[in-house]
């Protein structure tokens, strides 16, 4: 009998946060929590090609500042048969001067219709999200600085 064979699937995660620092997080139909956008790289795709897109398709942002890469970890999907998700997170800035909204998904994917209720939170790491995704908001500027947290200076 034959080993079965390991998957590994190239994701794009995003933090945005706003001038607040508050974070982006969105519920929708099918997911078990929190969730922030991201998605699967397509063809040959770079992580940051797959960011813009994917922000975009989720959301409907279509402009990100500073999209900066903070890390990339291999997260297990499943154990059996194996599958992997390579997951490189990325933090960018938006001017965004809701509070929330709902973005119905029209690429034409396997998404395409639908809707992603989207909210802002404060990124203190007290929240569980979906998959995983909250593994790196530590990393964030605003999880250690904003009006009860300050920064540490030199």
């Amino acid at each position: 009998m034959s080993e079965p064979e390991t998957t590994y699937v190239g994701k794009a995660c995003a933090y945005i946060t706003r001038e607040t620092g508050e974070l982006l997080v969105f519920e929708g139909p099918g997911h078990e929590g929190l969730q922030i956008p991201k998605g699967t790289l397509e063809g040959d795709e770079s992580p940051r090609e797959g960011l813009f897109r994917e922000v975009r398709e989720e959301s409907g942002l279509a402009t990100l500042q500073g999209a900066e890469h903070l890390t990339t970890d291999i997260w297990v999907r499943r154990p059996s048969p194996p599958k992997y998700y390579v997951r490189h997170f990325f933090h960018a800035t938006v001017h965004e001067p809701r509070d929330s909204w709902t973005h119905t998904v029209r690429d034409g994917g396997d998404e395409h219709g639908s809707q992603f209720e989207f909210s802002w939170i404060e990124p203190t790491g007290d929240r569980e999200f979906a998959l995983d995704l909250d593994d790196y908001v530590g990393l964030l500027p605003s999880a250690t600085a904003g009006p009860d947290r300050p920064v540490a200076s030199d």
